[in-house]
């Protein structure tokens, strides 16, 4: 759209299937290159990507001519089939749900600098303190008896 100016900077937080630490160190960086590239293929841009074994963390700088959850559902299907074809063969899959929250541009260092020291932040704070962190933070209502199971519930589904 010709004068359509934008600025939208989305952290999105999805984890492995019933949180299984399955991202091996090994390979992290590659599938971080990997997702980079397919935001980059949607017209979107990756301010930082980490995660730990069991979950990953990106902010994104969205394009708007798609929403937050048409990318993150062709992110997971793209990157656990690439993810099954280089290096699980078959046995590895993303948690149903996923978390989008966003961010003013005064905020983006910050919230790349959290991303970019995941392993580190994850030694002293577990996936759940920190998602219901983030949560309270954000001022999204979650009721914590049913947080893992309802925001990062693990279905079937193999995306």
């Amino acid at each position: 759209m010709a004068n359509t100016y934008t600025q939208i900077y989305m952290h999105v937080v999805f984890a492995v299937a019933h949180r299984e630490a399955m991202i091996a160190d090994e390979w992290a960086d590659n599938l971080y290159a990997y997702i980079s590239g397919a935001c980059r293929t949607r017209n979107h841009f990756v301010h930082a990507i980490g995660g730990t074994a069991d979950h990953m963390h990106l902010l994104v700088g969205m394009h708007p001519s798609e929403s937050v959850a048409s990318l993150v559902k062709e992110l997971k299907g793209q990157s656990s089939r690439w993810i099954n074809e280089n290096y699980m063969h078959g046995t590895f899959a993303w948690q149903a749900g996923y978390g989008a929250f966003s961010y003013s541009m005064s905020l983006v260092p910050q919230v790349k600098a959290y991303i970019l020291h995941q392993r580190e932040h994850h030694r002293r704070i577990t996936f759940q303190e920190e998602l219901a962190d983030i949560l309270r933070k954000a001022g999204v209502e979650y009721n914590p008896e049913y947080m893992m199971q309802g925001f990062f519930a693990a279905s079937g589904s193999r995306t």
